[in-house]
């Protein structure tokens, strides 16, 4: 348990860092096409469009962000084998505390009391979720599941970025949390991973959940960098935490056997519904927050 916590936690860091450093190059290069006024950057409905989200990810700030995140993506995996769904995966969306505390120095963003009450309320939450955490469950499921999974990747992806395209700048929370349950399948994919333990590369490459990590984990990422394109980079990450923590934490108890410690079943609700909630805040507040960047032009990165 306290290794898996440890392994959540540093999955959790990079993640916010890498989040915020997309932002930053997502920012820069948006701001760039716009004073260049390239005719090809927005799509019919305002959105950003794949030609300007490809230059966005090529900028320096956001290759590094990346790698942090492919980092947080391999120690996230290895807490999702070693923790309850429902707790791994809301450890790990604590990242939006790192997240919102980075955005201050790095994008020159000053939250207010109402952003900072409802990150304390995630806070508090991950810690009535650590104490009402039991044992994980096996994760053995039939293979239809897997199957299943994999579709539900594939329609989620291509269908969140038709939507997202459609609905232009007024997306990002949208597409935040499309991303959540893109990332959100990944996590439900590794748990369920044949061919790991122990290790057969024939059953692992054979195995449907493979396929469904690999469509949520790219698809999740393309959704996150238009997030961050044309919104806030708190409000964008406090809803991709719902997305990415609400379905898997219910699948694992659903399907995959998760529980909480005998008798503390209520403060393990109780702390998952606070997550959500307060995570479901930042995001309320962060979009408002995100116009305005949007109206008066990102700012530069402060220096160090």
């Amino acid at each position: 348990m306290i290794i898996g916590l440890v392994t959540a936690v540093a999955a959790s860091t990079c993640y916010g860092v890498g989040s915020v450093l997309q932002a930053v190059g997502s920012h820069r290069s948006a701001r760039l096409e716009a004073e260049r006024a390239e005719p090809d950057q927005l799509t019919e409905h305002g959105g950003p469009s794949l030609s300007s989200t490809a230059k966005a990810v090529v900028t320096w700030e956001f290759l590094l962000g990346t790698v942090l995140d492919f980092v947080g993506f391999l120690l996230g995996a290895l807490a999702a084998r070693l923790l309850p769904l429902f707790l791994s995966q809301t450890v790990v969306s604590a990242n939006l505390v790192i997240t919102a505390v980075c955005s201050i120095k790095m994008l020159g963003i000053r939250l207010k009391r109402s952003e900072w009450a409802a990150i304390g309320v995630v806070c508090g939450a991950l810690v009535l979720l650590a104490v009402a955490a039991g044992p994980e469950g096996t994760g053995t499921t039939p293979l239809a599941t897997h199957w299943w999974l994999l579709l539900v990747s594939v329609l989620l992806i291509a269908g969140g970025s038709l939507l997202v395209r459609r609905l232009g700048r007024s997306g990002a929370i949208v597409a935040g949390l499309l991303s959540g349950l893109g990332f959100g399948a990944l996590g439900i994919g590794v748990r369920i991973l044949n061919g790991v333990d122990p290790f057969d590369l024939g059953r692992l490459l054979s195995d449907p959940a493979l396929y469904a990590i690999l469509v949520g984990g790219v698809g999740g990422m393309y959704l996150h960098t238009v997030a961050l394109q044309i919104g806030s980079v708190n409000g964008a990450t406090a809803a991709l935490v719902v997305g990415e923590t609400v379905v898997p934490g219910v699948v694992g108890v659903v399907w995959l056997g998760d529980a909480t410690r005998a008798g503390l079943s209520w403060l393990g609700v109780l702390g998952f519904v606070l997550a959500v909630a307060g995570a479901v805040a930042v995001a309320h507040y962060g979009e408002g927050e995100g116009a305005l960047q949007l109206e008066a032009g990102s700012p530069e990165p402060a220096a160090h």
